[in-house]
């Protein structure tokens, strides 16, 4: 008998077609996010659910549908999930790590040079047939090619921006929870430093640690503070880990050189004083948005809920303290 699965929100092509081909398949046919009530009704009867990180999946829903085995998050993040709640009541959690790495520190990187070369704000003076045409002093920008680049939390994604800054000659320092051993750290061609020093020193600040307690506005008022008026922001990782008010009230008054943002702490809400700063690119959530990084990401979400639903254990549990459950 064929998992019965719901599906939040549309996936790519490939994933929806293995889905109709390996499971009883339901799904939320609108591009839009789910409601609550939507949700639960999809997931009446459902073994397994395969949701995104914009769905809040909280005990309430957990509750409405006592069959579920599974829910597989479509994403690497997965605070988006009751996790505590799941465990509680013998449901696995799993998430979609490694997939996404390089797509992610691409779009870095992306943002990294745009604001560092006015792009966004270039080609808005383009497209509304103000430029004038060439000047020695048009738009002077920031050097990235030597410049010093601290990256906050160095798992996979830190470690790939690093990689890629070291084709830009840049010096590279990292703050993580852990520190990693000089001999790796060499290999890297990294150095440590705290966190406040390592913003003291730095022209490029790029965050990529987890979104918890801990993290939410880990740059805040006093962080931006200790800056250079000549430094800028990349977050590609969680809206929150930034303080957007206070990120905003620090570009408006120009106490640090501007930011790449990614994502934002209310998402799809933005913080409405980011939308007047010229020194500001905004991008909507495209960390993971290649084509193959998304059906990589629809692939290994699919064998996660597979294997649940056959009694095995998911190759990506975040929740590995629930019992294996009895299938059948």
């Amino acid at each position: 008998m064929s998992p019965r699965v719901f599906v939040t929100r549309l996936l790519p092509p490939a994933v929806m077609e293995r889905l109709a081909r390996e499971t009883d398949l339901a799904w939320n046919s609108e591009d839009r996010i789910a409601t609550k009530a939507e949700i639960i009704a999809g997931l009446r009867g459902r073994d397994a659910l395969l949701c995104n990180i914009t769905d809040r999946i909280d005990a309430e829903i957990l509750d409405a549908c006592p069959g579920l085995k599974v829910v597989a998050n479509f994403g690497v993040g997965f605070n988006n999930i009751d996790v505590a709640a799941a465990t509680a009541r013998q449901i696995r959690v799993t998430n979609t790590p490694d997939v996404l790495t390089d797509a992610t520190a691409d779009m870095a990187f992306t943002l990294l040079l745009a604001v560092a070369r006015r792009l966004g704000e270039g080609e808005r003076v383009v497209r509304a047939k103000q430029w004038k045409g060439w000047s020695p002093t048009q738009m002077l920008s920031a050097d990235v090619t030597g410049a010093t680049l601290g990256i906050i939390g160095f798992g996979r994604i830190g470690r790939a921006v690093a990689c890629r800054a070291r084709a830009f000659d840049m010096r590279v320092i990292y703050w993580n929870r852990t520190r990693l051993p000089e001999v790796e750290a060499a290999t890297a061609g990294v150095e440590y430093e705290t966190l406040d020093g390592l913003l003291r020193q730095v022209d490029f600040v790029s965050l990529h640690v987890a979104y918890n307690p801990e993290t939410h506005h880990l740059l805040g008022e006093a962080q931006f503070a200790l800056m250079k008026p000549t430094a800028f922001v990349i977050n590609t990782a969680r809206g929150a880990v930034i303080d957007e008010k206070a990120l905003v009230r620090t570009l408006q008054s120009k106490r640090i050189a501007g930011a790449g943002l990614d994502v934002f702490e209310r998402e799809p809400e933005v913080e409405a004083g980011l939308y007047t700063l010229e020194n500001v690119v905004l991008a909507p959530h495209l960390g993971s948005a290649t084509i193959g990084t998304r059906t990589k990401m629809g692939m290994i979400a699919v064998d996660n809920l597979l294997a649940v639903c056959a009694g095995e254990l998911p190759l990506n549990c975040v929740n590995p303290a629930v019992l294996r459950r009895a299938i059948g």
